[in-house]
């Protein structure tokens, strides 16, 4: 039980921050102002749905996809760690939002919304970041540290947990921001980007011993 624990506090711990769906939420607002309360919580519930059907994706097949291309997993692990790392130094330092939504923001409201995958999902909520978090914790699976079925089985009940966090921060997104107020987010968030550093830290340290021991077995 306590490892089925562990993986899923790994996967909503690494990936909350990134999703960030607190910070997202007055963009989504923005967004959606010319829909009715019915309308946008249509919206929220096919954000949520899609969101955790492009993370599960990625958790599970993209650790295969890199290594059709040749790649390790250790070395995927590597390179996830520094770029999980990166993200959480970045969000805990300057609190910026990635470049994709700083875009879709300016293009609020030169266009209606209507449809639930883009931009709302691709790349607002889920992005280019989300995504690679996603497929570096999917290497775990290749790792030896938990069974293949409590992976899996954490996975998907972390995924639900982001997206039923996703659904609540869009569908109830203006009395949400009243009542944090900007400067609760932007605690709330820096809080869970220095937690994400010290996965990012772990994730990149794990996959540097497994080298390390390849090339001891290797002598």
């Amino acid at each position: 039980m306590s490892e089925i624990v562990n993986a899923f506090l790994l996967v909503f711990a690494a990936l909350f921050p990134v999703v960030n769906p607190l910070g997202s939420a007055p963009i989504f607002l923005s967004l959606t102002a010319g829909s009715t309360d019915d309308e946008r919580n249509r919206l929220a519930r096919g954000v949520a749905f899609n969101g955790f059907w492009l993370l599960l994706g990625s958790l599970l097949f993209g650790s295969e996809i890199l290594e059709f291309f040749g790649i390790t997993v250790p070395v995927v692990r590597v390179a996830g760690g520094l770029l999980v790392t990166s993200m959480g130094w970045k969000l805990l330092s300057e609190g910026s939002a990635p470049p994709e939504r700083e875009a879709v923001h300016k293009e609020a409201k030169k266009s209606e919304i209507n449809d639930s995958f883009y931009p709302l999902t691709l790349p607002l909520t889920v992005g280019p970041g989300s995504i690679s978090v996603a497929l570096t914790l999917g290497s775990h699976r290749h790792a030896g540290e938990f069974p293949e079925y409590t992976l899996i089985g954490a996975a998907i009940a972390g995924l639900v947990a982001i997206a039923a966090t996703i659904y609540v921060c869009y569908r109830f997104a203006g009395p949400l921001a009243k009542f944090l107020g900007k400067v609760g987010i932007n605690v709330l968030v820096r809080l869970s980007a220095f937690i994400l550093v010290c996965i990012g830290i772990q994730i990149g340290w794990s996959g540097v011993s497994a080298l390390i021991a390849s090339l001891h077995q290797a002598a």
